[in-house]
């Protein structure tokens, strides 16, 4: 059988040997800057919990930050297998122009009553199934030995969750329709410019499956569900902390909802720088051992923080540390992704692992949120936190040795 007659799954990538450098960098910034347009709309909810709290729409903030991201968790199900068939030159833009429209509701509608602000954190999550747009288009650019360091790259778009944090208080403070404004704005002009600008890969051809059957193939992928787990644990983690951090830290030291909220991007911040650093790493050094070391440092923190600690020092250093590890983890989940799995299924195998991650983000607020209200202490959620974080750590070397028992049934076979 010829390449041509070849099917998409098993045809090898070319791209390495038909693009140039100038090419890929171009299709990374704009998918990276696709990313980070629509995660800063996904986040402009959660920097305004404190606010709405303040206004009395209700006492508990979890919910309003935790409904956009339930829905772009779910809809990344869908959206990668789409990007397998549309491709990511159109999904990308769309998903941006499509977001204009709960961001304007948001903004001249919702953040006035409490119902409105939840329908409209509901259709504001479709701005979260970017992620699975992304990952697929990146990867498809890069060859294998680059594309941990690539996707991680490509993460940096979460920094998105750091420009709501840093700008959307103050901006609040001038006009409360001005960050809403603003980011629609942004988003309309990155829809028009990326559509115009980005390209397919050269390789790439589109799925012809249908979305069931695409479906249900990646269901039956066990390291599908493998990295749904630790990408739930990950970028979940990353998730909760950044749209509940400024209400946890608010509770339990006192801090104003305007500090609590730059403290909250400086754990963004970290996140982000880490988590192409993770993927390079697992470029060189293999996902397994990178993830093992966030999965340990997680667990420490953790336990750490549990014990509420009072000490500014010592919390901060806790929070930071963290931050650190999970965005390397989040990096060297989708290296792990790359380096054991077929190209042409990385899109509905990253709808499935990025729905998990952003569910991993969606149960941690309502839970610490629940724990302050009956007990006044987020510790027990914490050690539920150290708890999941020996799970993941044990899922993780069991993928190493299936991954070694591979590599030696195939020396053992030649």
């Amino acid at each position: 059988m010829s390449p041509t007659q070849m099917p998409d799954a098993a045809r090898p990538s070319t791209a390495s040997h038909v693009v140039s450098g100038g090419q890929r960098t171009k299709a990374l910034i704009f998918a990276t800057l696709g990313f980070m347009v629509t995660f800063w709309a996904w986040s402009l909810i959660s920097p305004l919990g404190p606010h709405f709290v303040e206004e009395g729409f209700t006492d508990n903030s979890a919910l309003l930050v935790a409904v956009p991201v339930l829905v772009g968790s779910l809809g990344r199900i869908i959206v990668g297998s789409l990007t397998d068939r549309l491709g990511g030159r159109f999904m990308m833009p769309f998903i941006a122009i499509v977001t204009v429209i709960p961001v304007l509701f948001v903004g001249f509608i919702g953040q006035y009553t409490y119902p409105a602000l939840l329908v409209g954190g509901l259709f504001l999550g479709v701005a979260g199934t970017s992620f699975a747009v992304g990952v697929p288009y990146v990867n498809r650019w890069f060859p294998p030995q680059r594309r941990g360091f690539a996707i991680g790259v490509y993460g940096i778009g979460m920094g998105g969750t750091a420009i709501a944090a840093f700008a959307t208080v103050p901006l609040h403070d001038i006009w409360p329709k001005l960050p809403f404004v603003l980011a629609a704005g942004v988003l309309l002009i990155y829809a028009v410019v990326a559509y115009t600008i980005m390209r397919n890969p050269p390789d790439w051809t589109p799925s012809r499956q249908s979305l069931a059957e695409t479906t249900a193939q990646t269901m039956r992928i066990r390291l599908t569900w493998q990295a749904c787990y630790l990408y739930a644990l990950t970028f979940g983690g990353y998730v909760a902390f950044s749209v509940y951090l400024p209400t946890m830290l608010h509770n339990s030291y006192g801090l104003d909802p305007a500090d609590a909220s730059l403290r909250m991007a400086g754990f963004v911040l970290v996140a982000v720088v880490l988590r192409p650093i993770g993927g390079g790493l697992s470029d060189k050094f293999g996902a397994i051992a990178i993830l093992s070391i966030s999965y340990v440092l997680i667990l420490i923190c953790a336990l750490v923080l549990a014990f509420d600690p009072e000490h500014f020092i010592v919390y901060t250093s806790a929070f930071i540390l963290m931050s650190a590890a999970l965005g390397m983890g989040a990096g060297a989940t989708f290296a792990l992704i790359a380096q054991h799995s077929d190209p042409a299924k990385i899109g509905s195998i990253t709808g499935f692992v990025g729905a998990a991650g952003g569910l991993g983000g969606f149960v941690p607020p309502l839970l610490l949120g629940s724990l302050w209200s009956a007990l006044g202490s987020y510790s027990i959620g914490l050690i539920l936190l150290g708890g999941t974080t020996i799970i993941a750590l044990l899922i993780t070397l069991w993928v190493g040795r299936e991954a070694k028992q591979r590599i030696t049934d195939t020396e053992a076979a030649q």
